[in-house]
């Protein structure tokens, strides 16, 4: 299988060297997990090699988007914007399995093989369009299948009922129907939130089988730690580690650098809770190799 950068640092290894190329992906999660971060990190990680980002939002509609992208650090999606190179397709408030079976057509003619980067974000309210299980299997057969044909598709999903139980009705289906799916594990513990992230499943791909930790951090978005221990706090970037770290990231292009750079410099001891700095910048460069 061809491979595509996920842009989330530190999962690639953990899918054998990234997302499989046209083919679907679905992030299950609670609310606050960081399903829209993970989908905003994809799409734009394609974008900056130049391929086309296509936004479908269910839920919320593009101001509010674009708002959690400036909150994270990225308020030059707004440029992906103002080029047409990244498209928002505003399905929020509408009857879903109409949009689906009519609209969506549509929009599959005209960007058919463009090898586009496609978010969904929430697949959540596909299956609320119908109480009817077969129904619901068959709209998001069709949704999966026509959104390939325009490149490789990620689907967010929310988590409801018990923490980490995936055997509900609005998880089943999804989970069943794509080629990938990952989980975000999202709760809180004496007030310290903990984050997880477990590779449900991932067809002609190996894949780690191993829970592992990750955080949320300004500026980077998700970044994935490949050990499994909670519980080893990180103290914050020395300056003379810092500028090491500069250092490695030379070979990056210049706007990629930038950004990264800032977001070291921006780093707190609680963002590196889980995390080697080291490790970090390793996979930021590995992500860019």
């Amino acid at each position: 299988m061809d491979k595509i950068k996920s842009g989330i640092y530190g999962l690639n290894p953990l899918l054998d060297g990234g997302i499989n190329e046209n083919s679907t992906t679905v992030v299950i999660g609670s609310s606050g997990a960081g399903k829209t971060t993970f989908g905003l990190q994809f799409i734009m990680r394609g974008m900056e090699v130049g391929d086309d980002g296509v936004f479908i939002s269910l839920d919320e509609n593009q101001k509010q988007i674009i708002r959690e992208a400036e909150a994270m650090g990225w308020g030059y999606i707004q440029d992906y914007i103002d080029n047409e190179q990244l498209v928002f397709i505003d399905a929020s408030g509408e009857q879903f399995s109409k949009f689906i079976s009519k609209e969506l057509p549509d929009f599959v003619s005209d960007w058919k093989g463009t090898k586009s980067r496609i978010v969904i974000d929430p697949l959540t309210p596909v299956l609320w369009a119908t109480p009817e299980r077969y129904q619901q299997r068959e709209l998001i057969s069709f949704l999966f299948k026509q959104a390939r044909k325009v490149g490789t598709v990620l689907s967010t999903l929310e988590e409801h009922g018990q923490a980490g139980n995936l055997s509900g009705p609005e998880t089943v289906i999804p989970m069943y129907m794509a080629d990938c799916v990952i989980h975000l594990r999202y709760s809180t513990v004496s007030e310290r939130i903990i984050r997880e992230m477990k590779i449900v499943k991932c067809r002609s791909s190996k894949h780690s089988e191993l829970t592992h930790p990750y955080r949320i951090i300004g500026g980077l978005g998700l970044a994935v730690s490949h050990s499994v221990s909670m519980n080893k706090p990180i103290k914050k970037i020395p300056e003379q580690k810092l500028k090491e770290y500069q250092k490695l990231l030379r070979p990056l292009p210049a706007e990629v650098k930038k950004r990264v750079n800032t977001a070291l410099s921006l780093l707190t001891e609680d963002d590196l809770k889980d995390i080697k700095a080291g490790k970090l910048v390793k996979e930021i460069l590995r992500e860019y190799k």
